[in-house]
C-alpha cells in the first residue's frame, strides 16, 4: 500500500502546498483521503482525476473537503466527461463519477456551501455520494476501510485502511484534541499519520488539536510502529516539530511534506 502527501497544511494552506489529502494506492486501486483546499492540483499531478475510485473524507471542515467543489467542476464539465465528441476527446456514455463517502450532514453541508453561488446539487451528481457513520465498514478494492470517531469541534472520523493484500494497516488520526480514542483505534498500526497543528496547546476554550510533542504521545501509546505528524504549517520550524515528537515517541519521526511517499 502506497501512502502520497498531496497537502499536508492546516486550515490555511502553505506557499506552494496544500491542506490535507492524501493519496492511497493499492495495485490499480485508488482511494483520495480528505480533500482540501488546493488538493485537487496535486492530485493531478500524480494521477488522473477519473482513475480515482472513491474518496474518503474526513470531517466537514473546509480544509478536507473544500476541493472537492472544483473537483465536481472537473467531473462535470471536462470535455472527457461529455457524450459527444470535444476536440479530441471522442465522448463518453460512462463518465467517471467516483464515490464519495463523508460524515452523516454531508449533503446538506456541500449543499449550502455550493448553493451560495451555483447549483447546490453539483458535488452529489459528480460524485456517487453517501454518508457513513462510525460502524460502517467500507471496501474499496483491496483496501478496507474502518472508521472510529474522535474529539474535535464537530463530528470528525480517524480512519484506518488496511490491504488485503499485504495487510498492511495505515491509520490516519484526522484532527482531534489529545484523546484516548485514536490510540486505542491505532493500537499496534504500521503507520500512525497524527495531526500536529499547535505550537502550544490552545490557551482557552475546547481543545480541538494536538502539538508535536501531544502526537509523539499518542503515537507511542498506539505503539505504532512508525509515526508520521502532519497538519502543519510552514510557518513553524519542521525540525523543532520533530523534535518535540520523537521526544515523546522514543523513536524516529517523519514530518509530513508535498509529494512525500509511504509504503505499508
Amino acid at each position: 500500500m502506497r501512502i502520497t502527501v498531496l497537502g499536508k497544511s492546516p486550515s490555511w494552506q502553505d506557499a506552494d502546498g496544500a491542506c490535507s489529502g492524501y493519496l492511497v494506492e493499492e495495485g490499480g486501486d485508488a482511494l483520495l483521503l480528505d480533500c482540501g483546499n488546493g488538493v485537487f492540483g496535486k492530485l493531478r499531478c500524480v494521477r488522473d482525476y477519473v482513475a480515482i475510485d472513491a474518496v474518503v473524507i474526513s470531517h466537514l471542515h473546509a480544509d478536507h473537503f473544500l476541493d472537492l467543489v472544483p473537483y465536481s467542476y472537473a467531473l462535470t464539465y471536462a470535455p472527457r466527461q461529455q457524450p459527444v465528441p470535444v476536440d479530441r476527446w471522442p465522448g463518453t456514455t460512462s463518465p467517471a463519477r467516483p464515490r464519495l463517502f463523508a460524515p452523516a450532514g454531508a449533503r446538506d453541508t456541500l449543499r449550502r456551501v455550493v448553493g451560495a453561488w451555483g447549483n447546490e446539487d453539483l458535488v452529489e451528481n459528480a460524485f456517487d455520494l453517501r454518508e457513513y457513520t462510525s460502524v460502517d465498514r467500507l471496501e474499496v478494492g483491496d483496501l478496507h476501510i474502518r472508521f472510529h470517531e474522535v474529539p474535535h469541534y464537530l463530528t470528525t472520523h480517524a480512519v484506518e485502511i488496511r490491504s488485503a493484500r499485504s495487510g498492511g494497516r495505515f491509520t490516519y488520526g484526522a484532527d482531534s484534541a489529545p484523546n484516548d480514542e485514536v490510540v486505542r483505534f491505532a493500537d499496534g498500526t504500521d503507520l500512525l499519520m497524527i495531526e500536529a497543528t499547535l505550537p502550544r496547546p490552545e490557551r482557552a476554550g475546547p481543545r480541538g488539536h494536538l502539538t508535536p510533542g501531544e502526537a509523539g504521545a499518542h503515537g507511542r501509546r498506539a505503539k505504532a510502529a512508525r509515526l508520521v505528524i502532519t497538519h502543519l504549517s510552514d510557518e513553524l520550524d519542521e525540525l523543532w516539530a520533530r523534535n518535540e515528537a520523537e521526544r515523546t515517541f522514543d523513536g524516529p519521526v517523519a514530518v509530513a511534506r508535498t509529494g512525500a511517499v509511504y509504503e505499508v
